[in-house]
């Protein structure tokens, strides 16, 4: 469930932007996605255009505004201050099969071009472990030779965690992503795969980004690398904080954001010092269209770093219905309010 309780990031343009000048460069869209992900076929986003580029605010319907106020932040750094300078110009990327069937995933897999590294979605909720193996066996079928990672998205408890991650192990896992809820729950099953012998790293994902200290799990010696995203912690800057003091190995990934998002997210992997694993930002294709003509997607298992321009007419293309519109308006309306006397003090 979402935290409300997460305060709002730091260091953003002094002040932040008035509400006024979000609203004259704001655009929702509605963008078509090729396989169900995350439980949608749409997915809604509320661009803004800044001095600096576009930014780009897009927290799931269900979050309440005090988490949204970290995706508000991410938006403003984009759009009024900029990325940090990069270390690096391309950043690898994994290919990502949503919970589909394993006759489909072939076909979800030519989607994303050459790649070294696969992210498979598992314990999706209506389905069976068998479910799960008959994917990775058909991805490890497609990509022999590839690193397959996969994510649970908290969806086990603690014996069904290592049940499947042991069944799964075979297959060959480079790491599991938050098979539990709780950062107590990843410790102990980090420790019982270690216990046993079985090579599977546990990486922490919503123990990081919904936490209100994203540093306990590592504290706890509750994951092995943890996976970070910009939107939901707050801009570039203050991800790049969260790794240097977590002290673990990162992997970038993507909210299922728009190329405006991909981009920051581009950002941070270019500007960590040190990048071991194919970051989780190929998810451009997923969807059917995208709001730029040059879309941020792999080229030979990478994406090149470059900026990126919302299209005027796929923005007109692919506007939001009336009432949509208002919706994400009057939630950024809300969520702005929410920010700026935290950060205007």
């Amino acid at each position: 469930m979402p935290n409300p309780g997460l305060p709002p990031a730091p260091d953003l343009p002094q002040p932040v932007p008035p509400l006024e000048e979000l609203l004259a460069g704001a655009h929702v869209v509605s963008l078509p996605m090729r396989v169900k992900f995350r439980g949608i076929l749409q997915r809604e986003s509320l661009l803004l255009r800044g001095p600096q580029g576009w930014g780009e605010f897009c927290p799931f319907p269900e979050y309440e505004d005090a988490e949204a106020s970290r995706w508000l932040a991410a938006a403003i750094e984009a759009g009024w201050q900029g990325f940090p300078a990069p270390l690096r110009t391309s950043v690898p990327v994994n290919a990502t099969v949503p919970a589909v069937s394993a006759d489909r995933v072939p076909d979800v897999l030519a989607r994303f071009g050459r790649v070294d590294a696969v992210k498979v979605k598992v314990a999706e909720r209506g389905q069976t472990l068998d479910d799960d193996v008959a994917r990775l066996h058909a991805v490890r079928a497609a990509l022999p030779d590839a690193a397959v990672r996969v994510d649970a998205n908290g969806g086990w408890d603690v014996p069904a965690a290592v049940a499947a991650l042991t069944r799964l192990a075979p297959v060959g896992l480079e790491y599991a992503e938050q098979p539990v809820p709780t950062i107590e729950g990843l410790a102990e099953v980090r420790s019982r795969l270690r216990g046993a012998g079985t090579p599977v790293l546990v990486a922490a994902d919503e123990s990081v980004r919904k936490e209100s200290d994203p540093l306990r799990v590592a504290r706890a010696g509750a994951a092995d690398l943890i996976v970070v995203k910009v939107a939901p912690l707050g801009g570039v800057r203050r991800a790049l904080d969260i790794v240097s003091q977590a002290g673990l190995p990162a992997v970038v990934s993507s909210a299922l954001d728009t190329s405006v998002g991909i981009r920051a997210g581009l950002a941070l992997a270019a500007a960590l010092p040190e990048l071991p694993y194919a970051c989780g930002l190929g998810t451009v294709s997923l969807f059917e269209s995208d709001v730029t003509l040059d879309p941020l997607v792999a080229d030979d298992g990478a994406i090149r770093l470059r900026d990126v321009a919302a299209d005027a007419g796929l923005l007109e293309r692919f506007a939001a219905s009336a009432e949509r519109r208002d919706w994400w308006l009057d939630r950024l309306s809300r969520v702005h309010a929410l920010l700026t006397p935290s950060i205007a003090e």
